[in-house]
């Protein structure tokens, strides 16, 4: 792994990347002081192919996005056999460990068969509370969660129409949807137990596909 400071890339470079991610382009686009802060506590991280990204078991509080590559996703540090699932860029990982307060949940390798991978990696701990609107704003904590739980209902919808006659299959549609006032703290609390109780659902789903329970 290669860790590599934002100053070192030229901005229009670094802006061009970051915009193949919803939640930074989204950021960008509604609050530009917003999205400095955010590039003040991240950094890029480089993989060659076959490194490990992530191991399970491990704790950090970092969020990742993948910017470039395939990421090869494993629920145990062997790697064996047929991966769990593929990463590709544009989307998140890392965020179910933190959603629920756990260690990593699976290793994320770097494809072999695959180019150099290029993450980007943002310290949640700016985030602060969920309470607290400095630095980070209720937009832009709305922002982020409101991508968090698109994503996860997106992939509980994949799993569901692989495996329609699971017992997880509609277990996410019981999840409540918000319908109170928008942009206030109370939506915000709202998603966060959404995408607490989504990540929890995508765990269970990703334990049953870990344990060959699933084809």
């Amino acid at each position: 792994m290669e860790i590599r400071p934002l100053r070192k890339f030229p901005r229009d470079q670094l802006e061009r990347l970051l915009l193949t991610v919803p939640f930074y382009k989204a950021v960008k686009q509604q609050d530009n002081w917003q999205f400095e802060v955010l590039l003040q506590h991240s950094h890029i991280a480089c993989f060659s192919p076959g490194e490990i990204v992530l191991q399970r078991g491990e704790s950090d509080p970092w969020l990742y996005f993948l910017l470039k590559g395939q990421l090869l996703v494993y629920p145990d540090e062997q790697c064996q056999g047929e991966p769990l699932n593929v990463i590709t860029p544009g989307e998140v990982f890392g965020d179910l460990s933190m959603l629920v307060g756990s260690a990593r949940t699976a290793t994320l390798v770097a494809d072999p068969a695959g180019r150099d991978v290029m993450v980007f990696a943002s310290d949640f701990r700016v985030f602060g509370d969920l309470e607290a609107t400095r630095p980070i704003s209720l937009q832009t904590k709305l922002t982020y969660y409101r991508n968090t739980v698109h994503h996860l209902r997106w992939k509980l919808e994949v799993y569901r129409s692989q495996n329609p006659q699971h017992s997880f299959a509609n277990k996410h549609r019981q999840v409540k949807l918000y319908t109170g006032p928008k942009d206030t703290p109370e939506e915000l609390h709202a998603l966060h137990a959404q995408a607490q109780a989504l990540a929890r659902l995508l765990l269970e789903w990703n334990g049953e596909f870990g344990s060959g329970a699933m084809h």
